[in-house]
């Protein structure tokens, strides 16, 4: 980070993420049970994952700690990423 803002629309979601893009977990969004479940799969801050599919598909696939995951979209908002 060299301290300039980020491009509009501020945070980076996983959903945002291109094909073939490897991103870094920065922080979960999200309330409760849906956090839960994202944790549980795996994404937790630090965790680096690669998109799988164009983001107009839903779900959308990525692979995180070697195996693939499907996530909602709903989901992938949650996850900030850079």
């Amino acid at each position: 980070h060299n301290g300039n803002c980020e491009e509009e629309g501020g945070m980076k979601t996983l959903r945002q993420a291109r094909i073939g893009d490897t991103v870094t977990v920065v922080k979960l969004h999200g309330e409760g049970a849906v956090k839960r479940r994202i944790m549980d799969m795996g994404l937790t801050k630090g965790t680096q994952s690669m998109c799988e599919v164009a983001p107009l598909g839903d779900p959308v696939e990525v692979t995180v700690r070697g195996y693939e995951l499907s996530i909602r979209k709903a989901d992938a908002e949650m996850i900030e990423v850079e």
